[in-house]
């Protein structure tokens, strides 16, 4: 059995994998996406992103953000090699908007935005108001719970060489 300490660190390029197919998918596949959720209405790129180039000398830190920065400069990184490590996501499910950015090293979240809700109007409400917040919080945790899973047998199957990688590859070739 492996050390969890050598298990996390032969395995954790898997996250940032995940997060590198996640916005291919955003851009070329929402099908797929849509199957974890059966409100799902959109996910989208916000306004931060992290890469990570490792270089023979080194590595190499690109981060972009701001609500106008274009991601051109994340698309060349990509094609240098870079890996996206840190990701802003904006996700719709039904009426529904939560905000959040996940690491990849261990899909942590952070600064997770939540929906607005309703005011407790009386004490009677606080039990619904309290599993609300908590269906509220369980929800874009079940999505990459979701995703992650359909990355993985993606990433294990035959089709991650034959069609997942050539498409990623066409999606990065300028035009």
């Amino acid at each position: 059995m492996l050390d969890i300490a050598v298990a996390y660190n032969r395995y954790r390029f898997l996250g940032n994998e995940f997060l590198t197919w996640l916005w291919f998918a955003i851009e070329n596949d929402m099908e797929t996406l849509r199957r974890s959720d059966p409100d799902f209405l959109d996910l989208d790129v916000g306004n931060r992103m992290v890469l990570e180039n490792r270089l023979a000398n080194g590595k190499e830190n690109i981060t972009i953000k701001g609500d106008a920065a274009g991601l051109e400069e994340a698309l060349l990184a990509l094609r240098k090699g870079a890996l996206i490590t840190d990701m802003h996501l904006i996700y719709k499910s039904g009426t529904l908007q939560w905000q959040f950015a996940l690491k990849g090293e261990n899909l942590s979240f952070s600064g997770l935005k939540l929906p607005e809700t309703g005011p407790m109007e009386s004490a009677e409400d606080k039990e619904g108001v309290i599993l609300e917040k908590i269906y509220l919080y369980e929800k874009p945790f079940q999505l990459i719970d979701k995703l992650f899973q359909i990355f993985i047998k993606k990433r294990l199957s035959v089709q991650w060489q034959e069609l997942i990688i050539p498409g990623m590859k066409k999606w990065l070739t300028p035009e």
